[in-house]
């Protein structure tokens, strides 16, 4: 596996890998992390990633990981 980039935006720590020709999008904050796949065939050069992390699609990660954080708080309260 090899590691692209890796970077904190927003709290948020971005790690981008490359694996079996597809490239491996980790977000991770706190406890919780989301992982998304893409095929390094979709993908022109590596700098297109870039859309990953910006506009819409880091909005919903953001509130993915709101969600995330209630459902695991509420959990834990729930002990």
């Amino acid at each position: 596996m090899r590691v692209v980039k890796e970077f904190i935006q927003e709290e948020i720590r971005i790690s981008v890998f490359s694996w079996n020709n597809k490239y491996i999008l980790k977000y991770e904050l706190g406890p919780m992390e989301q992982t998304f796949k893409v095929s390094e065939m979709d993908v022109l050069e590596e700098s297109d990633l870039e859309s990953f992390w910006s506009g819409e699609f880091f909005d919903q990660v953001k509130i993915r990981f709101t969600e995330m954080g209630n459902s695991f708080r509420a959990q834990v309260e729930n002990l």
